[in-house]
């Protein structure tokens, strides 16, 4: 389970004069906003990669998930011809881009807003649009980090991921994190930060057992498999095995992504309270 890391939000200035642009406040003295944006980036990343329980959510339990589920038969799965690996590493990856885009970010963001970290930061050079691509953009990094060590040990448990599926599987991934980053931005701006805890780690909990990540969506009893073929989760799982596993671009389920993204992504834009 995934609680609030410790520290809140900073973001440093440089010096230097840029003109203003949307969503920030300029002002004499404050860094080029591309020079803001990479600092909050870059705090957003040590945040999740310093922190002891979101390290153990973002990489920890997925590594030992994939050894799990890859040297067990406790979770039956259907192979299709393939090998177990084949299934599990392009499940455990989705999960773990859901563990930090969603989870990981609603309740970092969660308690940043009732600090009131959220609303200073809106008013200094940084802005509101800065302080939501830092968000997005350390997202992104760690997810980064994830596929390189997730990958890692899949490779080494004798993966043999399809090359030729390597841009529509950075394709899903860049939509799925869109999806998730704006649900998890949803519920973090309009919920009190106690119950977005709770419900963060309840949501990422069943996505991962009936979502269609781990287990394909067609493997699920009765009408889970259509619900969760429905859901960004399932779709992102789906996207990532028909990506990955036979080096094509899943059309209908990256459809399903984007959808859920645009859906998301206004809906937090519209409803989210910065205080």
């Amino acid at each position: 389970m995934t609680t609030r890391p410790t520290g809140t939000s900073t973001s440093a200035g440089h010096a230097g004069h840029a003109e203003p642009v949307a969503g920030t406040v300029a002002g004499p003295g404050a860094a080029p906003a591309a020079r803001r944006v990479l600092a909050q980036t870059l705090f957003e990343t040590r945040a999740i990669l310093r922190n002891g329980e979101q390290l153990l959510v973002t990489l920890v339990l997925p590594v030992l998930l994939l050894l799990g589920l890859a040297r067990t038969t406790v979770i039956g799965l259907g192979t299709g011809g393939g090998t177990r690996i084949d299934v599990v590493a392009p499940g455990v990856l989705a999960l773990a881009v859901m563990s930090t885009a969603f989870t990981s970010q609603a309740i970092a963001t969660s308690f940043d807003r009732r600090n009131g970290v959220l609303r200073l930061l809106a008013t200094t050079p940084l802005g509101r649009g800065g302080l939501l691509a830092g968000k997005v953009l350390g997202v992104l990094a760690v997810e980064l980090v994830q596929v390189v060590v997730l990958g890692a040990v899949a490779l080494a448990l004798g993966w043999q991921p399809a090359v030729a599926g390597v841009g529509a599987a950075v394709l899903a991934v860049l939509l799925g994190t869109a999806a998730f980053t704006g649900l998890a931005l949803l519920i973090a701006g309009t919920l009190r930060a106690e119950a977005v805890l709770a419900l963060a780690n309840l949501v990422l909990v069943l996505l991962a057992v009936a979502g269609g990540v781990v287990v394909p969506a067609d493997q699920l009893p009765g009408p889970l498999a259509a619900i969760a073929s429905a859901l960004p989760s399932g779709a992102l799982g789906e996207s990532l095995r028909a990506a990955l596993g036979d080096g094509v671009l899943a059309a209908g389920p990256l459809a399903v992504l984007a959808a859920w993204a645009v859906v998301l992504g206004g809906l937090a834009a519209r409803l989210f309270r910065w205080s």
